[in-house]
């Protein structure tokens, strides 16, 4: 994890363990010899993942790369292990986003599987995944959306009484499950949908339930998928499915919680997807445009098309850092150190944003050239949009970024320095989170240091200051308690902040891989430039007051101009014209 742009004509990954290098390139050699022409073919017919599920099965990737190790039979391979699930996911999103949803729903399938006391459930996991099966993750509703306090899927006691009850079913025989669930990802194939109901005699989150059932099963009925592309977006009916002890996985407040922190770990992945997807985008838009003639010059001389290369390079860059860097908090994560809670909603809501950015600023060079159904563009560019939008929407994830901004500016606490985290470790805090909740009690190091330590990159200087500025707004012109109900006004507020949490994990990741101070001052040129619009739409709210609208006229900054050190990254983005193109 250097912050490198990945290239799979180059791609090595010697910082991984030798059976985690061989898997990564065995799957990077499966696309490839996939070759374009069929992998967009693919992708124009709607054709489902079935080929690559097959290499999947074959080669055990999802058993080695998404087995906790204590289910793993002995086998140090077998692990879940963020730094490898990462790298995994980028290459998923480098080559199309449907084999990038077949993982991250199997993910958030087995979360709630893997977090519960259910043993013959979670051996029943590992088992499948042997096999070669995905799973799914049964909570969303039509009607409700992800809001994990209303379903309408119930689960009706049955055979009350001493025979076959037991503890985990509140005394009863079983149940029989009832409802359906909306935008369900596997829902076709899935050997395990880990699904969230209620109970019909119990009210209130005591009722809660999480339960495992079979896609295969005759009373799991599939309907129809909801989207119209490779990835099977399910919706299900369950009509009286009979639910045992051994199919429970979770009840009352243990249920919310699972669901809730199976998607803290699980959507992490998001970024990583985004991030390859813009990857592989920008290889062939430089490639294109540098060899685009246009009035007898290559489109690349135009100054506003290096502008938009260097600062869609830059933001792409930046994307890669903040993420890798989140990676070595969510290894190092536990009941002392939350810190990972706050950088999950970044990735899911900023770096998903960002990597939008990044393909309309490439679109707005290659023009029509996106839209031709030979480019891989084509594709990404229709789905980038859907990471910062179906796996939790921007305001939802901003809203809960602004509950740690207290204590992040404000109040720091000590804590062991966190180093890169490349082990071939095993992440047992990810199915142990404990109780949900108390997000405005997390502590974090204080984040001044990491901006002081690169002031004499004149950009990270600048915008450092307005980071300090944001402390001076919250200090002598907080919100008032109505501003504070007002969630427009608000996620204004939230997006400044998340600007000053980006910048200290770029600065750290940076610092780590030896990224070189011409790109950090194209990063923070950005930076500095989204802080001054954030600032400026603050001061247009119809309820900022008069000291609000001074503090964001002063909040807004020019970027350091510097010629020089423009030409140098320009001259790097020039120089991946050529480096890869997919075979044909």
């Amino acid at each position: 994890m250097t912050g490198a742009l990945l290239n799979p004509a180059t791609a090595d990954y010697a910082h991984f363990d030798p059976e985690t290098r061989r898997l990564l390139r065995a799957t990077i050699d499966f696309f490839e010899s996939y070759g374009k022409e069929r992998l967009l073919r693919a992708d124009r017919d709607a054709e489902w993942v079935a080929d690559f599920l097959e290499f999947q099965k074959r080669e055990k990737l999802f058993a080695t790369f998404l087995t906790p190790a204590a289910y793993s039979g002995g086998d140090p391979n077998r692990r879940w292990d963020a730094a490898r699930n990462a790298a995994l996911s980028e290459i998923f999103g480098f080559y199309g986003l449907a084999y990038w949803y077949a993982e991250q729903v199997t993910i958030l399938g087995l979360g709630p599987i893997w977090m519960s006391d259910n043993e013959i459930a979670k051996t029943k996991a590992a088992r499948q995944l042997l096999d070669g099966e995905v799973m799914a993750f049964g909570l969303s509703e039509r009607e409700h959306g992800a809001d994990v306090y209303s379903t309408d899927m119930i689960l009706t006691p049955v055979g009350a009484g001493d025979t076959g009850a037991s503890e985990a079913t509140g005394g009863e025989a079983g149940f029989t499950a009832s409802g359906t669930k909306y935008y369900i990802g596997n829902g076709n194939v899935a050997g395990m949908v880990s699904v969230f109901g209620r109970r019909a005699d119990i009210e209130g989150p005591d009722g809660y339930v999480f339960f495992a059932v079979d896609s295969r099963h005759p009373a799991y009925r599939l309907i129809d998928n909801v989207v119209h592309g490779q990835m099977y977006v399910s919706t299900f009916e369950l009509v009286d499915y009979p639910i045992g002890p051994d199919d429970i996985l979770h009840t009352g407040k243990e249920a919310f919680a699972a669901a809730l922190n199976t998607v803290n770990v699980g959507k992490f992945n998001l970024c990583h997807g985004s991030i390859g997807m813009c990857e592989h985008s920008l290889y062939e838009a430089i490639t294109h445009a540098n060899n685009r003639i246009l009035y007898g010059n290559p489109v690349t001389v135009f100054s506003h098309v290096q502008g938009n290369f260097v600062d869609a390079f830059a933001r792409l860059t930046a994307m890669k850092l903040f993420s890798d860097r989140a990676v070595d908090y969510f290894r190092s994560a536990s009941l002392d150190d939350r810190r990972y809670l706050l950088f999950n909603p970044v990735t899911k809501s900023k770096v998903t944003s960002e990597g939008e950015k990044v393909m309309t600023l490439l679109l707005d060079v290659v023009a029509a050239k996106g839209y031709e159904k030979n480019t891989y563009f084509h594709g990404a560019n229709r789905y980038i949009g859907w990471l910062p939008r179906l796996e939790g929407t921007v305001h939802v994830n901003v809203a809960q970024i602004l509950k740690f901004m207290p204590n992040y500016l404000f109040n720091p606490a000590e804590y062991p320095e966190i180093g890169t985290r490349l082990d071939a470790g095993d992440e047992e805090f990810f199915f142990a989170q404990g109780p949900v909740g108390g997000a405005g009690k997390v502590r974090f190091a204080d984040w001044r240091p990491a901006f002081q330590a690169r002031g004499d990159v004149p950009n990270v200087a600048v915008f450092y200051e307005q980071a300090k500025a944001l402390q001076s707004l919250l200090t002598t012109a907080p919100p008032s308690p109505e501003q504070q109900e007002d969630l427009d006004f608000v996620l204004t507020i939230g997006h400044l902040f998340s600007l000053v949490v980006y910048g200290q994990l770029i600065l750290e990741q940076a610092a780590l891989t030896g990224v070189s101070d011409d790109v950090l001052d194209r990063i923070f040129d950005f930076q500095i430039r989204d802080f001054s619009g954030y600032a400026v739409d603050l001061y247009g709210k119809p309820t900022a007051t008069a000291e609000q609208q001074a503090w964001a006229l002063d909040a807004v900054a020019r970027p350091v101009a510097d010629a020089a050190v423009f030409d140098r990254v320009w001259g790097r983005v020039k120089a991946l014209d050529g480096a890869y193109a997919m075979p044909a």
